[in-house]
């Protein structure tokens, strides 16, 4: 590629080279960003930061790294985003569907970790027990390549399964609905509609910015996310009648632009070629944790009798904001959020002790 020309400014090593390579990424970032959010793309701002910085990792053969503290303040909006769901359904809302969520939440994330666990052994070298699992965990799937950065499990291999498995839920989840039959009239709007302030706007940088020292200092697992997440919920019961701590778009876009940048920036070709040895493995692992999850919604039917439309939403596995929209137009009830969160907080407790349960089953299997 040449010689690169090395600067420092204010101590910060910048090379011409880097600068050059960002120059072309992020308006290119931004344009498709545009352009899929204008024709309703799934994920729409992450998948074309994955487009622009995979494309540049590969035509350039080096990878294209995201300045840490950058990622580290798109983590804590992932991390308030990820909460705020937890702010507008009441406490005893959660109590009342709190047995059946858990027990379909863990059904689901059962399969899922017996997915991730067959895609490891079918290729041992090229995914690990951590990358599988990762890569299979139903929900969260915008915070599960920040997980696997922080569990040291492969990110890139996470982030294309995860949205895969979004594509296609995001895409499949309108049309199956049309054939339900919705209880129109129950339930009200879910989503968060607030007036958005200068304090508001500071507040949420701020949690972003501290919620890592936060987790760190309580030693939460994956403590980008969930430190952030933390204090998000406890200054969410302080805030006035009528605001929330939803970050501005632009902090939105920002979050998913740098999730889309780490996972393309680390493209290369033989990390292209192993998942598309996995492809097959992986696209059958999807669509059975799809069908439990659709399966799993006849139970809780009976169980909170509610509608199949409701349950069925309830267990999807992810793509939440289409749910939740979803949701809101048909009249499902709170089941569906709640039954969605139990799973979410489920799925991060599960995914940040990742390492220290695969040693926990690990030795148990040497003694058995």
């Amino acid at each position: 590629m040449g010689e690169y020309v090395a600067k420092r400014h204010w101590g910060i090593s910048v090379d011409t080279h880097t600068i050059l390579r960002w120059g072309i990424v992020v308006p290119v970032s931004v344009l498709l960003g545009w352009l899929f959010s204008m024709w309703h793309v799934p994920a729409a701002w992450i998948l074309a930061a994955i487009i622009a910085s995979g494309a540049m990792a590969l035509i350039t053969g080096e990878d294209l790294k995201v300045n840490r503290k950058f990622y580290g303040l798109s983590r804590g909006f992932i991390g308030i985003m990820a909460a705020l769901p937890l702010t507008v359904v009441s406490f005893g809302q959660l109590v009342g569907y709190l047995p059946a969520a858990i027990t379909m939440s863990f059904v689901t994330i059962a399969l899922g970790i017996f997915c991730g666990v067959m895609l490891h052994r079918q290729q041992p070298r090229d995914v690990s027990s951590e990358t599988g699992i990762l890569s299979m965990l139903p929900g969260g799937a915008s915070l599960m390549p920040a997980l696997a950065d922080e569990l040291g499990a492969d990110y890139r291999y996470v982030a294309l399964t995860q949205y895969l498995r979004l594509l296609i839920v995001s895409v499949s989840l309108p049309a199956v609905v049309t054939f339900l039959d919705t209880p129109a009239g129950r339930g009200g709007d879910l989503r968060l509609e607030a007036e958005t302030t200068w304090w508001i706007i500071a507040l949420v940088l701020v949690i972003a910015l501290v919620g890592e020292s936060l987790g760190k200092f309580l030693h939460l697992p994956a403590a980008a996310v969930l430190g952030p997440l933390i204090l998000t919920v406890l200054a969410s019961f302080f805030l006035p009648e009528g605001h929330t701590l939803e970050p501005i778009y632009a902090f939105k876009v920002i979050a998913f632009l740098s999730i889309g940048w780490v996972c393309g920036g680390g493209l290369s070709l033989p990390s292209l070629k192993a998942f598309a040895k996995q492809l097959p493995a992986t696209i059958l692992s999807i669509a059975a944790v799809l069908g439990l999850c659709a399966a799993t919604a006849w139970p809780l039917m009976h169980w909170l009798n509610i509608s199949y439309f409701e349950a069925y939403l309830a267990t999807s596995p992810g793509a939440l904001e289409t749910v939740l929209a979803l949701s809101a137009e048909g009249g499902a009830g709170p089941v569906v959020i709640a039954v969605q969160l139990t799973r979410l907080i489920a799925v991060l407790v599960i995914a940040g002790y990742l390492p220290q349960l695969i040693r926990a089953v690990g030795k148990f299997a040497k003694r058995r």
